[in-house]
């Protein structure tokens, strides 16, 4: 019976302790290696945080194999990781350090001063090539770690991720160990996912995809291969690293997806490994998905959908017929023991076409919000299809609906959902005709400006592409009251650690621009 991360990993050692775990720029470290690593951290946590269980610990470092050493070394030592972004404002990390309230917090030399003069005397910080560099784990240390695992349960938390906040100090979402069992099981399952998978890692340390990539090394014996940051800028070089490395899986949010079809990089550099490929975090425009599925005949296509507060995804679809460039990818089905409720505003289920809000329940649900009741009890909350005994659902705030063939279709944001001028619009659905339909731009963002009640679209274009082209496009498309009234063209929109348009940033910028 497996009750943490841990059990799967040392399965995982047990079977093949020689088999290559983490490829990091051309270095390869096997599974013996990567345990022996995260054995000597473990020690060297428990002897600073001592009888300390079931606490966060941050790592403060780039994206590495020692990130992955340092993650997995947190969990021997029967505590939860945090992983922070390097690139992240200072006084931001402060203040998810004054929220969260770590044990202790792991760096690297690059980053120890930085890091330390942020923490000052709040938290203790720990230099990893002091620990790696020095002598295993002893068989003293192992009896101690391995009485602390002996106590945990698969409830137990895993890890923190921290996700945006409305108050401006991001939400640490508290994801459980055995909310992964059942995604990790049900990949393997649903994919075939084995030994033979090579992850090319693209996503950040503090994303949920990284989470996930870690765990089916530790569950299947699946290598990561940690593909440089920096190639996002050069999609060119990023394409052949994949090539190079013999790359057959990835997993990957779309925006430098779409820029890869923009720019037709799959004619000129081939990869004939790529089997499985699936995205999630934000919608994909068709056209340019269909670029991908054109020029990669030979590999699976997935859309996954989730918040993190469900563990990764809820939903997915594996695309499988043809679709227009104007229509939109569904989200498909819930995953294996996972249940979706589609509630409309009197909180009953809809029927099918009916738009409602996305509600699930489930083992895959978050723990809640750390150090925040107020949040999380707003979040999650009782399913109201149930009066009976007490069950917990999270409510995402995203509006979908089930169309003719069965399948959830993502509509937009329950609060981008607006009423003007006495009509409810969905803006996502004026971003949607101006990608997809229109093809004026390939980014845009619409927010409401409060103040002035007006309609404002914030489009990215290397182009001047003009406002009153666009205006005269959408006149073609929509009734008066949906044609946004001002319009921003920006070199490039502002982007979230994870990728996505950052439409908090925005919003806020055109209402206090007033």
């Amino acid at each position: 019976m497996y009750t943490s991360y841990i059990d799967y990993f040392e399965a995982t050692l047990q079977r093949c302790p020689d088999k290559t775990a983490i490829v990091e720029e051309g270095v390869k470290y096997d599974f013996k290696t990567t345990a022996e690593n995260a054995r000597k951290l473990a020690a060297a946590i428990i002897g600073k945080v001592g009888e300390t269980r079931n606490e966060p610990i941050a790592v403060f470092m780039k994206k590495s194999a020692n990130t992955a050493f340092s993650d997995i070394g947190i969990l021997y030592s029967a505590n939860a990781f945090m992983n922070l972004d390097i690139k992240t404002p200072i006084d931001r990390i402060g203040a998810i350090i004054d929220l969260i309230q770590p044990a202790l917090i792991i760096t690297d030399k690059s980053q120890f001063e930085k890091i330390s003069g942020e923490a000052g005397d709040r938290v203790g910080v720990l230099c990893v090539e002091d620990v790696f560099d020095g002598a295993p784990a002893s068989d003293e240390d192992m009896e101690c770690i391995r009485a602390r695992l002996a106590m945990q349960i698969d409830t137990d938390p895993s890890c923190v991720i921290n996700t945006s906040g409305s108050t401006g100090v991001p939400k640490g979402v508290v994801l459980n160990h055995k909310s992964f069992f059942d995604f990790l099981d049900w990949s393997v399952i649903t994919f075939g996912l084995d030994e033979t998978a090579n992850m090319g890692s693209l996503s950040p340390a503090v994303f949920d995809i990284f989470v996930y990539e870690l765990w089916l090394m530790a569950g299947k014996g699946a290598t990561i291969t940690l593909l440089n940051d920096a190639m996002s800028m050069f999609p060119a070089r990023l394409l052949e690293q994949l090539r190079d490395e013999h790359v057959n899986f990835i997993f990957w949010v779309p925006s430098i997806m779409v820029n890869i079809a923009n720019m037709d990089l799959l004619s000129k550099i081939q990869l004939p490994d790529l089997r499985l490929v699936w995205f999630a975090g934000e919608v994909f425009p068709t056209k340019q998905f269909n670029y991908w599925r054109k020029m990669l005949p030979q590999t699976k296509f997935a859309n996954l959908y989730g918040p993190i507060e469900i563990t990764l995804d809820c939903t997915f679809y594996v695309v499988e017929r043809e679709f227009e460039d104007s229509e939109p990818l569904p989200i498909g089905y819930a995953c294996k023991n996972t249940d979706v409720l589609i509630l409309n505003e009197d909180d009953q289920l809809c029927k099918p076409g009916e738009e409602g809000e996305l509600c699930v329940r489930g083992t895959s649900l978050a723990m809640g919000y750390y150090n925040n009741p107020e949040k999380t009890a707003a979040a999650f909350t009782q399913n109201p299809l149930n009066t009976k005994y007490p069950e917990l659902i999270y409510r995402t705030g995203d509006v979908v609906f089930v169309n003719e063939l069965g399948e959830i279709v993502f509509k937009g944001r329950k609060d981008s959902l607006i009423k003007h001028m006495g009509y409810r619009i969905e803006l996502g659905e004026i971003e949607h005709a101006v990608i997809n339909k229109l093809k004026i731009v390939e980014y845009c963002c619409v927010v409401y400006n409060k103040q002035k009640k007006e309609i404002t679209l914030i489009y990215e274009s290397p182009d001047d592409v003009s406002p009153g082209t666009i205006r005269k496009e959408l006149t073609k498309l929509f009734p008066k009251y949906m044609i946004p009234v001002k319009y921003i063209r920006k070199d490039q929109l502002p982007r979230n650690t994870n990728g996505k348009i950052d439409r908090n940033k925005l919003s806020e910028e055109v209402n206090q621009n007033d």
